[in-house]
């Protein structure tokens, strides 16, 4: 495996505190493309192929947000994703299949009852992402998928919905999500070692404190298993993956959201339990 000690080295380090990141995700984008060997940067294209995701959702919407510079395809490069699989014409080769099959299914999928265009496509995005060789990339996709399938399942279950019909995947976690799904927990609580922390988040009324305590596990998540290996291309990822949060937190209340999320971290270390009726007896 590579060391990149002269990248990580030159860069600020990243604290919880921090109300913004030192560097932008583009500035962090455009100082590694040099230098990062051919595989890994195949590695980092894989992970900011997620911001294309979202302008491919953008773009079938009609939505007219500035469009996102951190992905790799260009507004018109996806454009023509759009109209060559609408009307199965040219060379869709250069996108990943996902996002083909997400276009193509657009239109029916859409006036679906509780179907959201974005959770559906980063689903597909984090499936697709944990097939990469990179075995601690895998186990961080595996993670975010897992979180939204097991948030996805806990919407559909509340709102009396199939969950058939909006959890993905052929895995043991999604096996149990749809096998038991009278259980609070699912009984995930013995095979997912975070499972009661999110549950705990998945409690939260306030959906930006919500957002804000799931960051937070992650954020963990990966300080604890890149710790030991601080110059390789799992920490410089965990750093790319930790800049962007610092820039999402930094158009929320920065003076209230620093504090929060400090108090959160804390708690997440300290071992917080979720409440009783949550846990799988």
């Amino acid at each position: 495996m590579s060391n990149y000690y002269c990248i990580i080295s030159g860069l600020p380090d990243l604290r919880m505190q921090d109300a913004s990141p030192a560097r932008t995700m583009l500035q962090l984008k455009d100082e590694m493309e040099g230098q990062l060997t051919k595989a890994d940067r195949e590695l980092m294209r894989r992970y900011f192929m997620r911001f294309d995701c979202e302008n491919l959702v953008g773009l079938l919407s009609g939505a007219t947000e500035q469009w996102d510079e951190r992905g790799n395809f260009s507004r018109e490069e996806m454009e023509e994703l759009v109209s060559g699989a609408a009307e199965m014409d040219g060379d869709q080769t250069m996108y990943p299949a996902f996002m083909v099959e997400f276009v193509c299914n657009y239109e029916a999928n859409s006036s679906k009852q509780g179907w959201f265009a974005r959770d559906a496509v980063m689903l597909a995005y984090f499936r697709w992402a944990a097939q990469c060789r990179n075995s601690f990339m895998r186990e961080w996709y595996r993670l975010n998928f897992n979180i939204m399938n097991v948030l996805t399942a806990l919407i559909a279950r509340r709102q009396g919905w199939n969950l058939r019909d909006y959890v993905q995947g052929d895995d043991d976690v999604t096996e149990a999500l749809l096998g038991q799904s009278s259980q609070q927990d699912f009984g995930l609580t013995p095979q997912l070692d975070y499972m009661q922390d999110l549950m705990r988040c998945a409690a939260t009324d306030d959906p930006v404190e919500k957002e804000r305590q799931i960051d937070a596990l992650k954020w963990t998540w990966l300080e604890e298993r890149t710790f030991m290996e601080p110059f390789d291309i799992n920490a410089l990822f965990s750093y790319v993956v930790r800049t962007e949060m610092l820039e999402r937190w930094s158009l929320l209340d920065v003076e209230q959201g620093r504090e929060r999320f400090t108090a959160i971290i804390e708690n997440l270390r300290r071992g917080a339990k979720v409440p009783e009726e949550f846990i799988r007896k």
